[in-house]
C-alpha cells in the first residue's frame, strides 16, 4: 500500500534492527535530520516525499537516566514529535505510525492486564512520569490531527524491548541489557547487585517480534487506539535473573538495593491486536535472552 516509507530513529535501536527486515525504506538518523528543527524536517520531507512515515525515534533510558533527567526526556521527546507531525501534515503526508511506549499508561489501574481505553486513568508511573507524559502528548496530537484534518495518523505502545543491537552498558541501557553486560561481566559465583527489589513484573518483547509486526500495523492498525504490543509472558524481575543465571552458567547470586523500584506492574494486554493481526507466535523470554546475551558476548569491546 505504501511505497515511500520514511523512518525516524534508523540509528536507534529498533530502528537499526527493523532495517535487516525491511531495507528499501528510508531511514533517518539524527545526523541526517534533527527533528529539533522544523526546517530539518522540511527539507528531510521535501527530499524523500514520503507516502507515510513511521515515527519511531526517541530519547530512552532505564529508571537512572528517566529519574536524572526528566527535563531533557520531556522536552525532547515531546518537541520531536510535535514538530514532525505538524510538518508532515503541512507537507501533504496523509499516513504515519507513531511508537509510543507502554509507560504512558498510568502506574496503577484496577485490573490487569491494562487496555487501551485505561491510557488517561490516572498518570504515569513515578520513575518514568516525564517520559510517560511526552508519550501520551503524541497520543493526544495524532488524535486531533485525525479529527482535524482526517489523517490517518495512529499510535502503538510496545512494551520493553530487548533483543541483539540494544544499548549496552551505557545511560541507555534498559533493564535487560544492564543485566547482560552484568552477567557477562562477572565472574563464576560473583554476586551481582540489582536496582530495585527483584519483585516487579514486566512484559519484555523481543525486537526481531516487534519488526515483524510493525508492517502489519503501517497496513492494518488504522484507528485511534493507542495499540498495545506486548508478550503474554509477565514474568519478575528476580525471576529474569535467574533465567539468565541458568543461561551464563556462571551460579550468580543476585542481590537488589531496593533504590528506583519503579511501578509493580505495567502489563498490557494484547487482545486488540491479536484481533486485528491474528494470533502471534512470540519469542520466549528464554529464547529471546539466549540469542542476545549470546549475540553480546561475540560483539561486546
Amino acid at each position: 500500500m505504501y511505497n515511500r516509507v520514511l523512518v525516524t530513529g534508523g540509528s536507534g535501536f529498533l530502528g537499526k534492527r527493523l532495517k535487516t527486515f525491511i531495507p528499501h525504506w528510508e531511514y533517518l538518523s539524527s545526523k541526517d535530520c534533527d527533528l529539533l528543527s522544523t526546517e530539518n524536517i522540511r527539507h528531510a520531507l521535501r527530499e524523500y516525499k514520503p507516502d507515510a512515515i513511521l515515527h519511531l525515534a526517541g530519547i530512552v533510558g532505564g529508571i537512572k537516566a528517566n529519574n536524572e533527567k526528566p527535563a531533557e526526556f520531556f522536552y525532547m521527546n515531546s518537541l520531536m514529535s510535535l514538530n514532525l507531525i505538524q510538518e508532515s501534515y503541512l507537507a501533504g503526508v496523509n499516513r504515519m505510525l507513531i511508537s509510543l511506549s507502554t509507560c504512558a499508561f498510568p502506574n496503577k489501574v484496577e485490573q490487569y492486564p491494562f487496555t487501551e481505553d485505561e491510557i488517561y486513568n490516572g498518570k504515569p508511573a513515578e520513575t518514568n512520569f516525564s517520559y510517560g507524559f511526552s508519550k501520551r502528548l503524541s497520543q493526544v496530537q495524532a488524535l486531533s490531527y485525525r479529527k482535524q484534518y482526517g489523517l490517518n495518523y495512529s499510535t502503538f505502545c510496545p512494551s520493553n524491548l530487548y533483543g541483539i543491537g540494544d544499548h549496552f552498558d551505557s545511560e541507555l541501557s534498559h533493564f535487560i541489557s544492564a543485566l547482560i553486560t552484568k552477567v557477562s561481566n562477572a565472574k563464576e559465583g560473583d554476586t551481582v547487585e540489582m536496582w530495585g527489589s527483584g519483585n516487579p513484573l514486566r512484559q519484555h518483547l523481543y525486537i526481531d517480534d516487534l519488526c515483524k509486526i510493525i508492517p502489519e500495523l503501517l497496513e492494518k492498525h488504522n484507528s485511534e487506539v493507542p495499540l498495545i504490543v506486548a508478550p503474554n509472558e509477565n514474568l519478575s524481575i528476580s525471576h529474569i535473573c535467574d533465567i539468565l543465571n541458568k543461561i551464563s552458567n556462571k551460579k550468580l547470586k543476585f542481590t537488589f538495593n531496593g533504590k528506583l523500584d519503579g511501578q509493580y506492574r505495567k502489563d498490557g494486554s494484547n487482545k486488540k491486536l491479536h484481533n486485528l493481526i491474528g494470533d502471534y507466535d512470540y519469542t520466549t523470554l528464554e529464547e529471546g535472552l539466549k540469542i542476545t546475551y549470546g549475540w553480546y558476548n561475540v560483539n561486546k569491546e
